[in-house]
């Protein structure tokens, strides 16, 4: 434990991250939760969904994130009448060589802003399914990989239903976070109202240099993996897993994927924090943003008033913490 303890000190960039998450509290105020969880995501290797109505600094966010890694940020802004191809890239013919050449579309990048991902129809939502499960995507037969820290962070807002598309379930469970963005309170609005009195404007996003390299990034990823989990915790996750596909409130429980998302998420938050170890409120904490986008509730509980919260809620509360 002494080597590791050695090795987390040297090698992992524990300050780093610190300065990330303190850079993003200075711009965004009030938002430290959804800051750490899209770091723990990132440093998971996973895609992550931001709900929110608008003017929270939804992809305000999204975007700073992008700036402090040195990474190719692209961007999307989904409407009802894009196309596969405008996503993915299309292949175009090249009369001077006569073969096709291909085109990359905005979804070839390192960290991918996808801006109102429900504005598009189910077949361009569905372009993105190969290349979020398995880093590459196939176009007429030719297939074509993404980088080493390919992230997709994609925003959506829940309130206006006109002209938006339900994100399928299959989609849904390939995204690591879906994080809910909310109000900042009294004091944080103070605060951005403040800041944006003295500057003018919220922030100069192209005058952040970037904090963490690719290079970093990938390492800090390697040794997330390598975190201590206890059999313990292990099993607890297996428990509140189990839980949501025998619970009288919800029609579809998590899947084995949800289980392994809360494991790999519990070790990356972990690290964030600055342990070489999870703890049970790791798990507690992570719960629900890697549950609630992947259960369903029954028309029964729907109808009563339930929310998908309140559920995954007293499931926490009835599992037994480890000892």
């Amino acid at each position: 434990m002494e080597e590791n303890n050695d090795n987390f000190s040297s090698h992992l960039y524990v300050d780093k991250i610190q300065e990330m998450r303190e850079k993003i509290s200075s711009v965004i105020s009030g938002q430290e939760k959804v800051s750490d969880l899209i770091l723990t995501a990132i440093l998971a290797d996973g895609h992550i969904l931001i709900e929110g109505v608008p003017g929270v600094a939804k992809t305000l966010t999204a975007r700073l994130v992008s700036k402090l890694i040195s990474a190719d940020f692209s961007r999307m802004q989904f409407t009802s009448d894009l196309m596969p191809s405008d996503v993915l890239g299309t292949n175009v013919f090249n009369m001077s060589t006569n073969t096709f050449d291909f085109h990359k579309g905005p979804a070839f990048g390192d960290i991918v802003l996808v801006d109102e991902i429900n504005r598009a129809p189910a077949k361009t939502q569905s372009a993105l399914f190969e290349v979020m499960e398995e880093r590459q995507t196939t176009i007429d037969g030719q297939c074509y990989s993404m980088g080493d820290i390919y992230t997709i962070i994609a925003t959506q807002n829940p309130i206006e239903q006109e002209g938006t598309y339900r994100l399928p379930g299959a989609q849904l469970d390939r995204f690591l976070f879906k994080i809910n963005m909310g109000y900042p309170n009294l004091e944080d609005e103070i605060k951005v109202l403040q800041a944006h009195d003295k500057t003018k404007k919220f922030t100069k996003l192209n005058e952040i240099e970037p904090i963490i390299s690719k290079s970093e990034l990938l390492e800090l990823r390697e040794k997330s993996h390598r975190i201590f989990i206890d059999e313990k915790m292990i099993r607890y996750i297996a428990q509140i897993i189990q839980e949501t596909r025998c619970n009288k409130s919800i029609y579809l429980g998590a899947s084995p994927r949800a289980s392994i998302a809360l494991m790999e998420t519990s070790k990356a938050y972990a690290l964030i924090q600055g342990r070489l170890f999870v703890i049970p409120d790791d798990i507690k904490f992570l719960a629900y943003s890697v549950l609630c986008h992947r259960i369903i509730l029954t028309a029964e509980a729907e109808m009563e008033g339930i929310t998908i919260e309140n559920v995954v809620g007293n499931i926490i509360e009835k599992v037994e913490v480890p000892k």
